[in-house]
């Protein structure tokens, strides 16, 4: 991936950058294919502002399973949020085995918010592990103590970017401030007998893993690892068993966009995981991982502009996993498109 591709992801991120409401919803702005009404353009929380999120960030990154990066726009770090959700819930997997998991946290879609106050009334489980609930109870699986679960953890996200990732800590410490809701969830779970783990700790432990900064390359990466199997493409390491990493896109496909999981299958059609701190991965099983970063969020906590990347970037390059189309080769796609003028 060299040239063509790299042209491609500058010219989209630019066009992305300038992206404006058009006159009339739902209007197809010329020359760039962007859509969007007064209603989508998103606002950046008061918690990303702590790591230096600002409007005019955006970022955009793929690497493929042979450890090819190509990148465009910004090179910040924010907090990945809820992205850490995903490995988690690899790690649980890895660690315990998969009928295990099953019976603690299921694999349904729930329609809810991701911070819904939700457990199944029959099973006492929640529904799946990429909403907070499911997180939390997760998260409580990766050890007998927070020290043990958090090194965990870290472990896996550290190996699935290739790199250390550092914490937070101003967005960490302003979480835990405000963490009644997941202190809540945490109680509800011990309520119904789901989670024998201490709830404060369970907490902690897991919005520390929120707060892991990274780069919109480093969710390539990490997001190619998902997409290999687990293995990391870039240093050659099993992050994750194959049955792991398939569960975890399995789940990633149906959960993994919250409530707007449904629009997303079918706008975009690829796992993918979101982030309140403006990220969002996904991954095209045995080809490549893609990421993107724009801070401002909608309604169901999604960043605005990534979403919209990955829909022209799904319909450019013909990405969507039920399509029937042959996959395509990313450079090939991109200079026929920068040759016919139909970039951006």
């Amino acid at each position: 991936m060299t040239s063509a591709l790299t042209t491609y992801l500058d010219r989209l991120s630019i066009a992305l950058s300038s992206a404006t409401a058009p006159e009339v919803p739902d209007a197809v702005q010329p020359d760039r294919g962007i859509t969007g009404d007064v209603d989508t353009q998103g606002d950046i929380p008061d918690l990303s502002f702590l790591s230096g999120a600002r409007e005019d960030h955006l970022a955009v990154a793929i690497c493929s399973v042979d450890g090819e990066i190509t990148a465009a726009g910004t090179d910040h770090e924010f907090p990945i949020q809820s992205i850490s959700k995903a490995f988690a819930y690899g790690a649980a997997i890895d660690l315990h085995g998969m009928d295990y998991v099953d019976t603690v946290v299921d694999e349904e879609p729930s329609g809810e918010e991701f911070n819904a106050l939700s457990l199944d009334p029959h099973t006492k489980k929640p529904k799946n592990p990429l909403v907070n609930i499911g997180a939390i109870r997760t998260h409580a699986m990766l050890g007998t103590t927070r020290q043990e679960r958090t090194q965990r953890l870290r472990a896996v996200l550290d190996a699935s970017a290739g790199h250390a990732l550092e914490p937070h800590r101003e967005t960490w410490q302003e979480e835990l401030k405000s963490a009644d809701r997941n202190l809540a969830l945490a109680y509800m779970l011990r309520a119904a007998g789901s989670m024998t783990e201490d709830a404060t700790e369970v907490v902690s432990g897991y919005i520390e893993g929120c707060s892991v900064l990274a780069t919109v390359t480093d969710l390539a990466v990490m997001a190619a690892t998902l997409a290999s199997g687990g293995t990391n493409p870039l240093t050659g390491e099993e992050v994750f068993s194959r049955v792991a990493a398939r569960q975890v896109l399995s789940v990633m496909l149906t959960c993994g966009m919250y409530d707007n999981a449904g629009d997303w299958v079918s706008d975009v059609g690829l796992p993918a995981k979101s982030g309140v701190g403006g990220g969002i991965i996904a991954g095209l099983p045995s080809r490549f991982g893609v990421a993107s970063y724009a801070p401002q969020l909608d309604l169901h906590g999604n960043s605005v502009r990534g979403t919209l990347f990955f829909e022209r970037l799904s319909t450019d390059f013909a990405l969507h996993m039920l399509d029937g189309v042959e996959p395509r080769d990313l450079e090939e796609c991109a200079q026929e498109l920068m040759e016919v003028g139909t970039h951006p």
